[in-house]
């Protein structure tokens, strides 16, 4: 019953919990919804994600990566004092980054990873000269490395369309140069001729700080990686899985610190 009720918080609809409990269950049991087909063989996208602790400026660091198969793997890095009241950034040691990568490589290939030509780092925050080298020490010989920040732009500029009536395009790209640009991950859905979302969208900032890529390229990356959410009826999320799921999965692994053992697989994450 979706009957609405004046002061009753209203639930999602019917058809929409269908959707949301059969793909995640269909995920969970070894199967994939779907795949994406842009994403290249060989390359790889790690999510940087970070996480608070009730012990001041104490994080956890974790990593996320998700691959052309659509498949994804969790790995969880070292607690430390890792967040910064004064920038309000997160910034790993040299060796707490190194550790970080190298201990998702090697999950990676102990579930029988295929070999990897390029990887690709995410974070909200900032990527360091420090941290990049510790990320470089642990990457494997002849693997392209780029670091990216991609954050949602809260205060940045805003596109309309017909004379400002309608909003932008889902996807539009603004390219500012080349290493930073503009990306619309939410916006008028052309396919479904709607807007679903409740404010004016609101683009993600994307910068590569590191390493070469054509920001084009990357820009078309991340856009995929939006529609690699199996835990939401949705077209598409504003935000890449790499960092979109950040804050989730953090409070999942920062939730019971004593654990000794973690499931690498990221369906059991959502």
């Amino acid at each position: 019953n979706d009957v609405k009720v004046f002061g009753e918080r209203s639930l999602t609809p019917l058809a929409d919990r269908m959707w949301n409990l059969g793909t995640a269950l269909y995920y969970k049991c070894g199967g994939k919804p779907w795949r994406l087909v842009t994403a290249r063989e060989g390359v790889c996208y790690i999510g940087i994600a970070f996480r608070r602790t009730d012990e001041g400026n104490t994080a956890c660091c974790a990593a996320q990566m998700f691959l052309n198969s659509g498949d994804g793997v969790v790995f969880l890095g070292q607690f430390g004092p890792w967040y910064s009241p004064t920038t309000k950034q997160f910034h790993l040691s040299r060796e707490a980054a190194r550790s970080l990568l190298e201990g998702t490589l090697k999950t990676y290939a102990d579930l029988e990873g295929k070999t990897l030509t390029e990887v690709f780092l995410h974070s909200r925050s900032e990527i360091s000269d420090e941290e990049f080298a510790g990320y470089q020490d642990a990457c494997p010989p002849n693997v392209k490395l780029v670091g990216v920040r991609v954050q949602l732009s809260r205060y940045g500029p805003r596109l309309y369309r017909a004379d400002g009536k309608l909003p932008v395009i889902r996807g539009t790209f603004w390219r500012i140069n080349e290493r930073s640009g503009f990306l619309w991950g939410s916006g008028f859905k052309p396919r479904v001729a709607t807007y679903d979302g409740w404010e004016i969208p609101v683009p993600l900032r994307i910068d590569v700080q590191h390493g070469d890529a054509p920001i084009e390229r990357v820009g078309q990356d991340i856009f995929g990686l939006t529609k690699l959410n199996y835990n939401a009826c949705r077209l598409g999320d504003s935000e890449p899985v790499t960092v979109g799921f950040s804050d989730a999965v953090g409070e999942i692994l920062v939730s019971n610190p004593h654990i000794t053992y973690r499931r690498p697989q990221f369906k059991y994450y959502i």
